[in-house]
């Protein structure tokens, strides 16, 4: 695909020729081939985790790189199965979203136990299964935000996942209960074989202020990377950074100058290598959402954060409603544009 056609000259300039000062890549442990061996085989994973960890990076059109694209279909709960699926019907039937992970060469499927358990023979060989195991719901009323267990790991085992995923509200007032719980999840995971992928995602009114949104705010997000990785995730998941400062803005928490002035700036890759820093400097690898469909310039923005991703050392997409959303065959091909950033060479780590 030519980048060309999707970019104005000078922004597709910016984005391909920015070299990141604040923290060289030379500081980074970054994807590649050799990433399981290279960054587990020293930790206290199983040989199982490792085995499923390397089927995760082995399939699908980015097989062998070290990167990731993941299709996640999990907002039938997280929001509901109309707001999600009315756009394009045919995934009210779950076999759809597992074909269209498989059509669109992506490394792994993420979404719910109840559709991963109908095509668990048909699809488990075929696919990688990611079983989301809690989730927020907006059918109670007044709504709430809080992310409950809507299975065991042991269940993902038996219907033969590859690895588990979960959800935490940093910052919500249930975070904590969700740190412990997710962590004593995680750690049972291990002890089955299943590698652990982890939402990062903030979540609290007071994270807007004076008009501006710190649920994506570098600082913030970076933080919410870090106790991930402290609960032993193989792999974090996060929105892409848009902004910074979300500590001094909100005054609170801890923070030191250097943070803003010397290890990032205002550049989307810079804020992006922030978050990747954060992941034990690349170790357990960053993946940033796609985000909600917008139309016509979802593959614009989709290629923009691959782009971003892939240039901040991160190691890839996981993307959903800009390609369910959409005609099936123009999913998969929107699936294997991003896909192509990463497979791209003269896209660099910058």
């Amino acid at each position: 695909m030519q980048l060309t056609q999707h970019f104005p000259e000078q922004e597709l300039k910016d984005l391909l020729e920015h070299t990141c000062q604040a923290i060289p890549r030379d500081q980074l442990h970054l994807p590649g081939p050799d990433a399981v061996e290279r960054l587990f085989l020293p930790s206290n994973r199983p040989p199982q985790v490792l085995r499923n960890l390397a089927a995760l990076y082995g399939h699908g059109r980015l097989a062998g790189t070290g990167y990731a694209s993941i299709l996640p279909v999990d907002q039938d709960i997280e929001h509901s199965a109309g707001s999600a699926f009315a756009p394009n019907p045919i995934y009210f039937d779950p076999e759809n979203i597992l074909k269209l992970a498989v059509e669109g060469g992506c490394n792994a499927v993420a979404t719910t136990f109840g559709h991963l358990a109908l095509f668990s023979r048909t699809y488990a060989h075929k696919m990688p299964f990611i079983v989301k195991l809690n989730h927020n719901e907006l059918l109670s009323y007044p709504n709430k935000y809080d992310q409950v267990l809507f299975g065991t790991v042991k269940d993902a085992w038996n219907l033969g996942a590859a690895a588990v995923g979960a959800t935490i509200y940093f910052g919500s007032q249930e975070s904590t209960r969700q740190i412990v719980e997710i962590a004593q999840a995680f750690e049972e995971a291990h002890s089955l074989g299943l590698p652990t992928i982890l939402w990062c995602y903030l979540r609290n009114k007071a994270f807007v202020k004076d008009g501006k949104d710190y649920h994506t705010a570098a600082d913030l997000t970076g933080q919410a990377i870090h106790i991930g990785a402290t609960i032993q995730a193989d792999l974090v998941k996060q929105k892409l950074p848009d902004l910074n400062g979300g500590f001094t803005a909100l005054q609170f928490g801890k923070s030191h100058p250097a943070m803003y002035d010397k290890l990032t700036t205002n550049h989307p890759i810079d804020l992006c290598r922030y978050q990747v820093l954060n992941g034990y400097a690349g170790r357990i690898g960053l993946i940033n959402s796609g985000g909600e469909s917008k139309g016509e310039k979802d593959l614009t923005e989709a290629l923009r954060s691959a782009i971003i991703n892939k240039r901040a050392g991160g190691t890839g997409l996981i993307l959903g409603r800009k390609a369910f959303q959409r005609p099936f065959k123009e999913g998969v091909q929107l699936l294997n544009a991003v896909q192509d950033v990463y497979l791209n060479k003269e896209v660099t780590v910058a």
